[in-house]
């Protein structure tokens, strides 16, 4: 899992080819640090399938604010540099996180 910073967001996840899923998280967010070991889990399974990168929001807040994340957790997936779907805070469960993920892989 590539960890991405306000410097290379861009190339490697607004440039990259095919699917990327971001996994953006903060800083003392208790939901995101329990869900960070089953991500993890999700990038080694499926790599090679999805880009998997992460994103420190409390160290990237602008970057976070442009990509229209004002909640945490967040789980996107993007294309083309485009946000193609996206799971929000409670809606961000290990399950609707697999099967977002098992939805991509396969594309």
């Amino acid at each position: 899992m590539l960890e991405v910073d306000k410097n290379s967001f861009e190339p490697e996840v607004l440039k990259a080819e095919g699917y990327v899923f971001v996994d953006f998280f903060g800083d003392g967010c208790v939901p995101c640090a329990a869900l960070m070991p089953f991500v993890h889990s999700l990038a080694d399974q499926y790599e090679g399938k999805l880009k998997f990168c992460s994103l420190n929001t409390t160290r990237a807040r602008r970057l976070a604010i442009g990509q229209k994340v004002l909640g945490l957790p967040v789980m996107a997936i993007y294309k083309d540099g485009v946000k193609v779907e996206e799971l929000v805070k409670d809606d961000a469960t290990e399950e609707n996180i697999k099967a977002m993920v098992e939805k991509y892989a396969a594309m």
